[in-house]
């Protein structure tokens, strides 16, 4: 059995981790951490885990010793050390925060205000969105897991931008997210009666995922992307929707695009590409670690929609982590993450 640790256990990607590798069958919890609960059951600030995990908040060093897999579910700033911890004793680190998921060292110090302290762990760092650059994630050791948005607007575009079917620049993400991707601690716009019966934009143009899709997008494409994103908060708990736009490039038809995504994505169990006539709706992959994606034409503006949604608990953090954890040792990518979701 794989023995995982996870440090910040009791944000919401922490708590989601520990659910999903309680029904791992190669994995299990091993140590977890929390600064603000340490010697705390989990299950006394998730009630839900009550019998299920009551496993105590020890220390951060208690987490690296006594596990195989770290997992850090931190905010940017505070996984470089505990980076270079795991590295020195030879354990997996997968890092769901920001830290290492940008490849230029200007972009995170002009996005977050920080600065590469161990350069050379960044260059043996890994950016994990496995259904694009797999082959170089597997047996990594520093591997950086992509975020909600910057794991489904990536998806929606990818095959349109590879095969030179749109224009690189022009590129509109206009993007809603669930209240959990604000994290767990209170802030003015997630109070209930300012988020409640409401719809807004927050950061436009000027969000910290946008380097980061650009990187991977320009990666795809192999030549540099430029895109606008516009991200939303939507009042529910979980879900992102992706609504992509792109200028189609001159005679370029909805049938080449939905050719170009079932043969870059009809392997990936992750992707399920929406017949015609369907839309992406982020009821429909709650709880799971599925992908969905729903390509569109107007022809009368020859603009491309590509529209996705994903659960941005899962598939944008905690089963993405695990999917990389399973690439990372050499594991069936889908082991413990099958789950499909609710019905209703």
């Amino acid at each position: 059995m794989i023995k995982a640790g996870i440090v910040g256990a009791t944000g919401y990607a922490g708590a989601e981790l520990v659910r999903l590798l309680s029904g791992h069958p190669q994995a299990q919890v091993a140590a977890i951490s929390s600064v603000s609960f340490e010697g705390q059951p989990l299950s006394d600030i998730y009630p839900a885990y009550f019998h299920c995990c009551d496993r105590v908040c020890g220390t951060q060093e208690e987490v690296v010793e006594q596990s195989d897999v770290v997992f850090a579910a931190l905010p940017h700033g505070l996984s470089q050390e505990l980076a270079a911890q795991c590295y020195a004793a030879g354990k997996v680190f997968i890092d769901l925060g920001a830290d290492f998921r940008l490849e230029n060292e200007a972009d995170y110090q002009q996005w977050y205000g920080g600065s590469f302290r161990y350069p050379e762990l960044h260059d043996l760092a890994v950016y994990a969105l496995p259904e694009l650059f797999r082959e170089q994630i597997r047996g990594r050791k520093i591997i950086a897991n992509p975020g909600c948005y910057t794991t489904a607007v990536p998806l929606a575009l990818a095959p349109a931008l590879k095969n030179g079917y749109i224009e690189n620049e022009g590129i509109i993400a206009d993007c809603k997210s669930g209240v959990t991707g604000a994290g767990r601690k209170l802030t003015q716009n997630t109070h209930y009666p300012e988020l409640n019966e409401g719809l807004s934009a927050y950061k436009v143009a000027s969000h910290r995922h946008t380097p980061e899709m650009e990187q991977s997008l320009s990666h795809v494409a192999g030549q540099p992307v430029k895109l606008t994103f516009v991200p939303h908060l939507l009042p529910v708990n979980r879900g992102i929707l992706a609504t992509c736009y792109a200028r189609l490039k001159p005679g370029i038809t909805l049938e080449q695009l939905e050719q170009a995504y079932q043969a870059q994505y009809e392997n990936e169990y992750f992707i399920r590409l929406l017949p015609k006539g369907k839309e992406a709706d982020i009821k429909n992959v709650r709880y799971s670690n599925f992908c969905d994606i729903s390509l569109h034409v107007d022809l009368r503006t020859n603009t491309f929609i590509a529209i996705s949604a994903i659960d941005n608990m899962v598939k944008g953090a905690a089963g993405q982590a695990i999917q990389n954890m399973n690439l990372a040792f050499g594991l069936e990518e889908t082991t413990g993450l099958k789950l499909f979701p609710p019905a209703f």
